[in-house]
C-alpha cells in the first residue's frame, strides 16, 4: 500500500493494483492533475471534499474510474456516472474491498441540519486496513491498521481527537483535514495525539507517496 496525502481531506491510496482517490475538494489543488484513477469515492457533499468546480474536470480526465459517493451527494453535484455509496454496504475493485460505514456527518451546531457522511474502510488480502472517517467520529471499525485522522474541523475537539484515535486503535496514521489549521496549530493537534495514543503519526503534507511501516 502506498498513500499520498493532496492536502486536506484528499487522499490517494495505491493497493493491489488500483489506484483510488478519496475527496477531492476545493481546499487543495494537489489533485486537479492526477490521472489513470480506477475509482472516486467521495464521503459527502461539503466543497472542502467533493470540489463542484473542479471535480467532474478530473473525471472526464479519468473516465475509465468508478465513482461511488455517499448518496446525497448526486443530489448536490452533477457528476457523470457517479453511483450512491450508503453505509453499511461493501463494493470490491478487483481484489480490493471498500466498505462504507457511519452515515451521518457530526453536528456542527445544533441549528444545522446533518448531512449523509460515509467513513471508507479499504482493504485487501496482504495489505494494510485503511480507514477515512471523512467528517465523522461517531464509526469505529474493527481491525484498521492505517488512520486518516480528521486534524480539526468546526464539529470537532481535541479531546474527541484523541479519544477517536484510541477508539480505533491503528498502529499508523497520519492528519487528514487540516486546511484551517496555522503551522502552529497543526503542530499542536500533531504532538499531542503523538504523545497521548498508541497511534504514530506521520507528516504528510509534503504530498510524497508514503508507504505505511
Amino acid at each position: 500500500m502506498k498513500i499520498t496525502h493532496l492536502g486536506h481531506a484528499a487522499v490517494l491510496v495505491e493497493v493491489a493494483d488500483r489506484r483510488i482517490l478519496i475527496d477531492p475538494g476545493n481546499f487543495s489543488t494537489q489533485w486537479h492533475h492526477v490521472r489513470d484513477l480506477d475509482a472516486v469515492l467521495v464521503t459527502h457533499q461539503h466543497p472542502d471534499h467533493l470540489d463542484p468546480e473542479h471535480a467532474p474536470q478530473l473525471l472526464k480526465a479519468n473516465c475509465d474510474a468508478l465513482v461511488y459517493v455517499e448518496p446525497q451527494v448526486l443530489t448536490a453535484v452533477e457528476l457523470p456516472w457517479a453511483e450512491p455509496l450508503a453505509a453499511d454496504t461493501t463494493i470490491e475493485l478487483g481484489s480490493v474491498r471498500i466498505s462504507a460505514v457511519g452515515g451521518l456527518h457530526a453536528v456542527i451546531h445544533r441549528d444545522i441540519p446533518q448531512i449523509g457522511n460515509v467513513g471508507l474502510v479499504i482493504s485487501a488480502e496482504g495489505e494494510p486496513t485503511f480507514f477515512h472517517p471523512g467528517d465523522s467520529l461517531a464509526t469505529v471499525p474493527a481491525g484498521v491498521d492505517v488512520l486518516a485522522m480528521p486534524a480539526y474541523g468546526p464539529w470537532a475537539a481535541m479531546k474527541e481527537t484523541v479519544d477517536f484515535v484510541r477508539a480505533v486503535g491503528a498502529p499508523s496514521g497520519f492528519p487528514i483535514h487540516d486546511g484551517l489549521l496555522s503551522e502552529r496549530g497543526f503542530q499542536l493537534v500533531f504532538g499531542r495525539v503523538n504523545q497521548m495514543t498508541s497511534t504514530t503519526l506521520s507528516d504528510l503534507r509534503s504530498h510524497k507517496p508514503w508507504t505505511p511501516g
